[in-house]
């Protein structure tokens, strides 16, 4: 098990400074009122991991207003290993994020995942399944991401190659058919493994969903049914990688005239989509209900955090920004177990400090007041 033992933040958002300092494996829960700051302090913690954090933002746009300083997130990470300082934060010169561990500034932030894993569910996500397909498909890829860390480089050179190819087509009359063939090539390849990871990573979630999910946690939690759709994710079901590679690149071939009308390619990995049943009732999660679907998002999550652990040994961190507040008695309670029985370092914010009555004697609470601490105490410590 890896937890954050100290975290410090730096001209991040709405912080100027704040330390949250003593921390153990317990959860930590931050209370107070709307706009206090408490997901802030969640995407900072979420920064500490490869990728772009909870908000998936642009770097500049974590910069608190009017600083005069780059933002940085810094933390003391303890593990089996002992304790490990790590911290990231914007580059003033190159405004690109830059990546520090033990001292070191580190070649890749993806060595960021070599000391935490995160999962995290935001309100944001409460949509995820009456959204579109690039809406799923991001949420898919960073499930994956978290588990192969260059699948994001993977998805980068695509989507690049994808965006000159479009332009090529559309601003040049005869184009260079050495390079629209170079770029083709470069999303057939790229193209195709990402299909294949989404397709592998979808399977070992599924048996995860399955696993230990106990009959309370299934009336409570409902389990899921996964798949992938798209052209490259049922080729791939079909007939082996590299004849799949080949297909696709013929029909980026035969799709370059409406392709420079329409921008982009007519298939391709930007395509697929995650599609989610709610298994029992065998009904489109689309079609569930609000609360329903707040359940199967929650299930997902959950069953992600079990497959972190059965493969790498050790739970995530889990940020869980205001859920409590939508969620009926029996499900706070019963997640709120599952969440101490997981064993990791579980971040929780809400408004009501009651909603966590359940944690009480062991989390560790922080009121937020005003973009600082206000004060750290139990809620029963009166």
């Amino acid at each position: 098990m890896s937890y954050i033992s100290r975290l410090r933040l730096h001209e991040f958002r709405c912080y100027e400074q704040l330390t949250l300092s003593d921390l153990s494996g317990a959860p930590v829960i931050l209370h107070g009122a709307n706009g206090a700051g408490k997901t802030n302090i969640l995407e900072a913690v979420s920064m500490l991991v490869p990728g772009r954090g909870l908000r998936g933002v642009k770097i500049g746009d974590m910069q608190r207003i009017d600083s005069q300083s780059p933002w940085a997130v810094a933390a003391s990470v303890y593990s089996e290993g002992g304790e490990s300082q790590i911290g990231t934060g914007a580059d003033q010169n190159t405004e690109k994020r830059l990546v520090r561990i033990n001292g070191e500034t580190a070649r890749s932030q993806t060595m960021l995942a070599d000391y935490l894993s995160c999962v995290w569910l935001t309100p944001q996500m409460d949509r995820l399944f009456l959204e579109g397909a690039s809406v799923r498909r991001r949420f898919l890829d960073r499930l994956v991401f978290s588990f192969d860390p260059s699948h994001s480089g993977r998805v980068t050179r695509y989507d690049n190659a994808m965006r000159q190819r479009a332009r090529l087509l559309q601003e040049t009359r005869h184009p260079d058919p050495l390079w629209l063939k170079g770029l083709e090539q470069k999303m057939a390849e790229t193209g195709i493994a990402i299909s294949a990871a989404r397709l592998d990573f979808v399977n070992r979630l599924q048996q995860a969903a399955a696993t230990g999910h106990s009959g309370e946690e299934r009336s409570l939690f409902p389990q899921v049914r996964l798949q992938v759709t798209g052209t490259l994710e049922s080729l791939l079901m079909k007939a082996p990688a590299l004849e799949v590679e080949d297909m696709f690149l013929y029909q980026l071939e035969q799709s370059r005239e409406k392709d420079s009308m329409t921008g982009g390619a007519v298939t391709g990995a930007h395509k697929s989509d995650l599609y989610v049943m709610y298994d029992e009732k065998n009904m489109p999660a689309d079609q569930c209900s609000t609360g329903e679907q707040k359940a199967l998002l929650i299930g997902i999550i959950l069953a992600h955090g079990r497959l972190i652990r059965a493969e790498r040994g050790a739970p995530p961190l889990l940020l869980l920004d205001e859920v409590a507040a939508h969620l009926d008695d029996r499900r706070r309670h019963f997640l709120h177990g599952v969440l101490a029985d997981n064993g990791g370092q579980v971040w929780l914010t809400g408004t009501d400090i009651t909603l966590f009555d359940d944690l009480k004697q062991t989390g560790q609470f922080f009121h937020i007041h005003q973009a600082a601490l206000a004060g750290q105490a139990r809620p029963d410590a009166a």
